[in-house]
């Protein structure tokens, strides 16, 4: 029984570490560019020892990048672990409004060169989950290969109609881009 509670106890203070260094790292990127970042701004800034830092990441690029993978986890699971049961296949109104409330973050990633890996990272997670939300929506009649490839195929639609979205100003309202998203969806998938 305490190995089970010392294990959450050290689960708990790991994510507080990696929370602490990605809130730091995202701090710094909204005052200068990511390339001008040290590790030890960050360390700074989230009260982290150095040691510390690198049990858990190589560079500040790892750190970056699982931040963004963590992001993307979650969006990517949202509409399962809300148990949704709509026939939306991807969380576009939540990931749409969380992006127009990062619009700073946004230009810097943009600013940064990091705007490329982030929407294939982001691609490959939704891809995923687009494929899981087809099999439970009873798209089944579709073999595997053909399901994988309709996943792939929406969430690289899904990506270059929010990079459409941001080029407009974020118009229009993200309920509105999922709304016209599902639409696209099932007229191509059908049901």
């Amino acid at each position: 029984m305490s190995g089970k509670i010392r294990s959450r106890k050290t689960d708990a203070r790991v994510l507080r570490t990696h929370d602490s260094l990605g809130d730091a790292l995202v701090a710094l990127m909204h005052e200068k560019p990511f390339d001008s970042i040290t590790v030890q701004e960050v360390l700074d800034r989230a009260a982290v020892g150095r040691s510390t830092f690198y049990s858990h990441f190589r560079d500040k690029d790892d750190l970056f990048l699982s931040d963004v993978e963590h992001f993307f986890e979650l969006v990517s699971t949202m509409l399962t672990r809300c148990h949704e049961t709509s026939n939306r296949v991807a969380p576009v109104c939540e990931l749409f409004s969380h992006i127009g409330d990062m619009r700073q973050f946004y230009a810097a990633l943009v600013a940064s060169g990091k705007i490329h890996d982030v929407m294939k990272l982001g691609q490959g997670y939704l891809a995923r989950s687009i494929e899981q939300r087809l099999v439970t929506l009873n798209a089944r009649s579709m073999d595997t290969l053909h399901r994988t490839a309709t996943a792939h195929s929406l969430a690289g639609a899904l990506f270059s109609l929010l990079s459409w979205w941001i080029d407009h100003n974020m118009q229009p309202p993200p309920a509105e881009m999922d709304r016209h998203y599902h639409q696209l969806v099932w007229s191509g998938v059908g049901t």
